[in-house]
């Protein structure tokens, strides 16, 4: 559920512990869903902060792939009034100038012309111009962190709209370095960040994942890749697409059991919200098991008939009670067999009755509290 990991990112961090990281891997389908799904995740963090809910202050959003003015119009939306998005807001916009060319122009332009074109920026948004250096980027996210106002020490979240965009200008390597550094930083709560995984290689997504205590993926609601059947409501499985999308969450416990939760996510224009599907443990529990086309279960006439089948070789009685050897015949059946008695056992030896004399190894046990040899296997119980 997107308010699970909603939670987890307000709650923030313990003492001792790495920040909460939240991956959200989607593809390129539904990627317009999957900012929808950055925007409420955003909005949910930033409401919690602005109410004093959340350990963290205020937000910091390193925007890639959408103007500043898409998430302070969204925020709006969600009733963040001016003075609650000033407070708890911060926008490091690589957005408009990510390698500062724009910049260069304008300064061109100022030196022939005389004027300042350059525009002020709002109070809460700072645009960076230098996306390629990562250590830059990572002191510029934290010097914004560290003007939330507060008393004690002051937390903040971070949210990261596109590490797909940072991977067009940095490695690897250098992307995950930055994101654990931020991870341990001992003022920041929580992290989020956003990946189109089917644009890199699964060993590269898969590396982002496993920085995170959270990962969340969206999947198209619908899929026919052969027929474009249509949808009740007449709406084609391709349109359905575009307003609706699956959602699983993984959360990792702290006793490290993880949880699979699912839902439905909805964009009705500017509208984004997270319905709950139906029988979520039933569908996830289902999708891990194999598919067989037999009945694993018995009825109870076959659980009756399975009880009555005669097992081959086995002991039917014949009228005479069965008697199982049980290794050894105890002390009171051997005093009683006058064949078994130590003075006929010596006579045997000494003056055997068959013509062929022969060994044998004759045991009494010395109480019945004795138990048989567990190596043993009598075969008293079968008809051989």
């Amino acid at each position: 559920m997107a308010e699970a990991a909603v939670r987890c990112l307000r709650d923030g961090r313990l003492d001792g512990e790495h920040a909460p990281a939240l991956a959200v891997a989607s593809n390129i389908q539904c990627g317009p869903l999957a900012a929808g799904a950055m925007l409420h995740l955003a909005a949910a963090v930033a409401s919690n902060a602005a109410a004093g809910k959340a350990q963290a202050r205020g937000l910091v959003i390193v925007a890639f792939d959408r103007s500043p003015e898409v998430y302070l119009d969204f925020m709006r939306r969600r009733g963040l009034d001016p003075n609650a998005l000033n407070r708890c807001v911060r926008i490091l916009d690589c957005y408009s100038d990510p390698i500062g060319w724009n910049q260069k122009i304008r300064s061109q332009q100022q030196q022939e012309s005389g004027a300042d074109l350059c525009s002020a920026n709002k109070e809460n948004v700072t645009i960076f111009r230098n996306v390629k250096d990562l250590d830059k980027l990572m002191c510029s996210t934290i010097d914004l962190g560290r003007g939330f106002a507060g008393e004690g020490k002051i937390y903040f979240s971070i949210a990261v709209d596109s590490i797909s965009s940072m991977l067009r200008r940095a490695s690897v390597s250098s992307i995950s370095s930055f994101l654990s550094n931020l991870r341990s930083h001992d003022q920041i709560s929580s992290i989020f960040w956003l990946i189109h995984s089917d644009l890199h290689e699964p060993k590269f997504s898969r590396a982002f994942e496993c920085l995170s205590t959270m990962v969340a993926s969206l999947e198209p609601a619908v899929v026919d890749s052969v027929y474009e059947e249509e949808i009740p409501g007449n709406i084609s499985f391709l349109e359905e697409n575009y307003s609706k999308a699956k959602f699983y969450l993984r959360l990792k416990r702290r006793n490290g059991r993880v949880k699979h939760l699912y839902e439905e996510l909805h964009v009705e224009g500017n509208d984004v919200r997270f319905v709950s599907a139906s029988s979520v443990s039933t569908e996830v529990s289902q999708s891990l098991l194999p598919k067989v086309q037999f009945n694993l279960e018995l009825s109870e006439k076959e659980r009756s008939d399975k009880a009555n089948v005669v097992l081959p070789f086995e002991h039917q009685g014949k009228g005479e009670p069965i008697h199982i050897y049980d290794g050894r015949r105890s002390l009171p059946e051997a005093q009683q067999d006058s064949n078994l008695t130590a003075s006929a056992l010596l006579d045997e030896v000494k003056f055997p009755k068959s013509a062929a004399p022969k060994g044998e190894i004759h045991y009494f046990r010395d109480s019945d509290d004795e138990q048989p040899d567990s190596d043993e296997d009598p075969d008293d119980d079968l008809d051989i």
